[in-house]
């Protein structure tokens, strides 16, 4: 398959080779002023998130990027700064994309988890990450224990608070297995996704009343309501101090903005949103688990596995993954949108 056929004309969804919407995504983001190394690194996380089923974190992002990118607020041409102290590893994004500030200082980090045996990987004036996993299942692949750490812009108030404080905060940690893919665990701090609250918004559907709050702080089941609110964290009190945890570690830390500081990641007005990510890296070498650590793993999981109705953390993700056979099934409006802004057409 060259480009794109439509399978379901009800449903307007169209069947796209992987190539051509790569083509398509990174001549959007380059004509919006990406460098084309940059644009190449943000596709290749859209993608992946397609492949995972994750339509939230892929293409669909790649019409706020543009905007975003033409108007200033994240910076594409921007050249990721690699620092480092002892074990600790720092990146200035620039305000420039997370991907490639990730990317460029995983190596240093994992070198430094390798000959510490414990590392760290802070990024600051960065964007949005994209799907957190898969960073840690990155690291984990190169035999490492990885934990991310990443925050958003306030979507979520403090436990007994109106005003929202902190991000829906990503919390990723991944295990190398013997012989499959890592193990990856991935979760928000919120009891649901904001975009499926925006969704709700665009439709004209409720929502359940037990997924936001609005601006006075009551649940509401009206979305336009709930956006001008707080969505609610999961496991109440509990999910709230975790989103704390997050934002101290993931931008106290790393130097950059607090979320009730960033801007919409859904906008391209204001300033850059200066988000921070922070990724703690263990070699399993150094613990007392040493070289078994792998197989402790699979015998963690075989128990787990045995048991009826278990179903492993990652299982769906993967089986999407290798399902796709270098294809992806895209709404029509976001191909179109990726044609217009690419200067191209799905017959090209």
């Amino acid at each position: 398959m060259r480009g794109c056929l439509a399978i379901d004309r009800i449903t307007a969804i169209m069947h796209c080779s992987i190539p051509h919407l790569e083509s398509l995504a990174r001549a959007a983001l380059e004509r919006s002023g990406a460098r084309p190394d940059n644009a190449r690194s943000v596709v290749r996380a859209l993608i992946a998130a397609e492949l995972d089923d994750l339509p939230s974190h892929g293409l669909s992002r790649v019409a706020y990027y543009a905007d975003q990118t033409a108007a200033g607020k994240v910076d594409g041409q921007a050249s990721p700064a690699v620092s480092q102290s002892g074990s600790v590893v720092g990146v200035d994004a620039h305000t420039g994309f997370a991907y490639p500030a990730i990317e460029a200082g995983m190596p240093s980090a994992v070198a430094a988890a390798r000959d510490q045996g414990i590392a760290a990987l802070g990024i600051h004036r960065s964007h949005h990450f994209g799907v957190a996993g898969h960073h840690v299942e990155a690291m984990a692949r190169q035999g490492i224990v990885a934990l991310g750490f990443g925050n958003a812009p306030a979507a979520i108030a403090p436990w007994g608070g109106k005003r929202p404080l902190f991000g829906t905060d990503p919390i990723a940690f991944a295990a190398p297995r013997v012989s499959a893919d890592p193990l990856v665990i991935d979760l928000s701090v919120s009891r649901v996704a904001r975009g499926k609250v925006m969704m709700a918004q665009r439709t004209g559907e409720a929502i359940p009343p037990d997924w936001a709050l609005d601006r006075d702080g009551q649940p509401t089941t009206d979305p336009a309501e709930a956006m001008a609110g707080s969505v609610r964290p999961m496991g109440d009190a509990k999910g709230a101090a975790l989103a704390l945890m997050v934002e101290l570690l993931a931008a106290g830390l790393t130097g950059a903005s607090f979320a009730y500081e960033a801007s919409s990641l859904f906008d391209a007005e204001g300033e850059p949103p200066r988000l921070g990510q922070l990724f703690v890296l263990l070699d399993p070498g150094f613990f007392a688990g040493g070289d078994d650590f792998a197989s402790r793993v699979e015998a963690m999981l075989t128990t787990m596995a045995a048991e009826p109705g278990v179903r492993l953390p990652g299982e769906r993700r993967l089986a999407a993954r290798y399902g796709h056979h270098q294809t992806i099934d895209l709404d029509a409006a976001i191909l179109a949108d990726l044609e217009q802004r690419a200067g191209s057409s799905a017959s090209d």
